[in-house]
C-alpha cells in the first residue's frame, strides 16, 4: 500500500503571524497541499499552552476546528487532519459538537487524531484533573460514538450526566478515528477502539510527552510489531491505519536517496501515513519546499 500524506497548515508559528496565522495563509497552504497531492492537511491542539514550555520548544496553537474549518472551504477534496485533539480538555458533548460541526459542512473530510494529552500546566489551566486523562479520552470516545449513531444519548459521565441528548445533522459516515502516542495503553486504545493509531518521532523528548522513546525506524518497528501482536491477541481483523509523525528523518537534511530508503522502510512496516512539516522563512518558501516534496514523493 503506498503511504499518504498530510502537510502541516503551519498556523503556530506567531512570529510571523502575517505570513502563517492569517485566513489567507491557511487558504493558499491548503490549495498547495491539495494540488500537491498531499492527501490531508492537519493542525495540533493547544488552547492554554504555558510560558515555560513555550519558552523552552513550545509552541502555539489556533483552535484546531476554526483553523482546519477556514482549510476546508477553500479545498474540496483534501482531508482535515486533528494532529492532535486533546478530547480531555472539553466535555464530551462540547467536544462532538465541533467535531460533528466540521464533519457535516466538509463533506465527511474530518479524520480525528487525538489522544490523552502531556501538558499537566495546560490541564491546570483549564481545571482537568491531569492523572484521569486516559479516562477521561475513553469517556469522550464512549460519548461520540453513541452521538455518532443517531440516537439519543444518555450518559452518567465523571463531572456531567445527560439524560438523552440528540445529535442532529450526524455525518453521513463516523468521522474517522487515530489515537496518538507511543505508549502502550495509546496502542491498545488505537487498536480496541480507533481506525488508527499515530506514533511519533520523540527526538529524544520522550520525558517530556510523557510517552514511550521512538526516535529511530528500529525503536517505530519494534512498536509497530508490539502493536500487531496485540491486535492478534485482541481478535482485531480490521486494518489499522498508521500515521506516524517523521519529523527531522523526512527532513531536507537528508538525501533524497535516503528519504526514498526511508519511506520504502516505513511502507514496509505498515505505516499508512506520514506528516511532514516543510520548513521556510517564509509562506511563498513553505509552499515551495512543499510542492519540491510532493513532486519528489507523492507525484
Amino acid at each position: 500500500m503506498t503511504v499518504s500524506y498530510s502537510l502541516e497548515l503551519p498556523t503556530q508559528r506567531v512570529e510571523a503571524a502575517p505570513e502563517f496565522v492569517t485566513a489567507e495563509a491557511i487558504a493558499e497552504i491548503a490549495r498547495s497541499a491539495e494540488a500537491g497531492g498531499f492527501a490531508a492537511v492537519h493542525v495540533t491542539d493547544h488552547p492554554a499552552p504555558d510560558a515555560k514550555w513555550l519558552d523552552h520548544g513550545g509552541h502555539h496553537a489556533l483552535d484546531p476546528f476554526v483553523a482546519l474549518s477556514f482549510a476546508a472551504a477553500v479545498t474540496t477534496d483534501v482531508k482535515l487532519l486533528t494532529n492532535v485533539y486533546i478530547a480531555a480538555y472539553r466535555n464530551p458533548f462540547l467536544g462532538a459538537k465541533s467535531i460533528q460541526s466540521l464533519a457535516v459542512l466538509s463533506g465527511g473530510r474530518l479524520i480525528l487524531g487525538t489522544a490523552a494529552g502531556y501538558l499537566k500546566p495546560e490541564f491546570k489551566a483549564l481545571g482537568i484533573d491531569f492523572d484521569t486523562r486516559g479516562a477521561l479520552l475513553d469517556e469522550a470516545l464512549d460519548v461520540l460514538s453513541k452521538l455518532m449513531t443517531g440516537e439519543d444519548t444518555a450518559y452518567e459521565g465523571t463531572s456531567f450526566n445527560a439524560r438523552g441528548v440528540r445529535l442532529r445533522p450526524v455525518p453521513a459516515t463516523p468521522p474517522p478515528i487515530w489515537v496518538g502516542g507511543n505508549s502502550k495503553p495509546a496502542v491498545r486504545r488505537a487498536v480496541s477502539r480507533a481506525q488508527g493509531w499515530a506514533p511519533f518521532n520523540t527526538f529524544g523528548y520522550a520525558a517530556a510527552s510523557r510517552t514511550a522513546e521512538i526516535s529511530t525506524l528500529e525503536d517505530l518497528e519494534s512498536a509497530i510489531a508490539w502493536a500487531k501482536k496485540y491486535a492478534a491477541e485482541v481478535g482485531r481483523t480490521a486494518p489499522l491505519d498508521i500515521c506516524f509523525s517523521a519529523g527531522n528523518l523526512l527532513d531536507d537534511t537528508r538525501s533524497t536517496d535516503e528519504r526514498h530508503a526511508t519511506i520504502a522502510k516505513l511502507e514496509s512496516m505498515g505505516v499508512t501515513w506520514l506528516t511532514i512539516a516543510p520548513q521556510g522563512a517564509d509562506r511563498a518558501e513553505v509552499i515551495d519546499h512543499a510542492r519540491a516534496f510532493a513532486e519528489e514523493f507523492i507525484a
